[in-house]
């Protein structure tokens, strides 16, 4: 068995995990100790997957096909983003200056510049999978204005840190259910393998990342109301 054989079970039994831990999380009372402990499960997995992840997608751009490698080393970036943000945004919530601080701003540059690369790589040379490529390409540019809007002024609203970690938790969603849909199911069950799922698998995450964006901040971050005092007319 090669190296890259054995990297690749680990990489699919840390997704595996990855995948439990996530839902677990997803399922159990937010803030619960559960919930806690699935949490630190979750991102101990993705940040183990994502170590093995880097030579993987070494090999891929150096022997097999630069345009895929360089695809996933994109991958690598926005993943790493998500994962960084939904720890950090739990560990600094008091402090909003700790959370932007120099990692942040790295990743947050960081994103750009591979966004645009991947655009013109997906536009240019890619011979497959180009409109994937060219729409992820988005979440790269999407995430470089939403950080740095963010990084710019503190938030006057103190629960910053709880749409942080929510956003960052469904970024993570969409890489994990990516992986699985798109290696681990057809795997398991190669009579669904072909083109139509490999689109579902590679833009319907980012479907169902947007609707349960909308309904967890709803839910957990209603607006709330304004001061009472501000309400009232000024008289005279």
């Amino acid at each position: 068995m090669s190296a890259y054989s054995i990297l690749a079970l680990l990489h699919a039994g840390l997704g595996t995990l990855a995948l439990l831990a996530f839902w677990t999380a997803g399922l159990s009372r937010k803030g619960g100790p559960l919930h806690r402990a699935a949490g630190k499960l979750y991102l101990l997995a993705m940040s183990a997957l994502l170590a093995v992840a880097v030579p993987m997608s070494g090999v891929v751009l150096v022997q097999r096909s630069q345009v895929g490698g360089a695809f996933l080393l994109y991958l690598l970036v926005i993943t790493v983003t998500a994962v960084w943000l939904s720890w950090r945004a739990i560990r600094d919530r008091r402090d909003w200056a700790r959370y932007t601080g120099p990692v942040y701003r790295g990743l947050m540059w960081l994103n750009l510049v591979s966004a645009l690369a991947i655009a013109a790589i997906g536009l240019l040379l890619a011979k497959n999978m180009q409109l994937i490529i060219v729409a992820f390409a988005g979440i790269g540019l999407f995430s470089f204005v939403s950080m740095r809007r963010f990084a710019r002024a503190r938030p006057e609203d103190p629960r910053w840190w709880l749409r942080e970690h929510l956003n960052a938790m469904l970024g993570n969603g969409v890489a994990t259910h990516i992986a699985f849909l798109s290696i681990g199911l057809p795997k398991v069950l190669p009579m669904l393998a072909g083109p139509t799922l490999q689109n579902l698998a590679w833009l319907g995450p980012l479907v169902v990342a947007f609707v349960a964006g909308s309904y967890l901040t709803r839910k957990f971050l209603p607006k709330r109301p304004a001061p009472k005092d501000a309400r009232q007319p000024v008289a005279g």
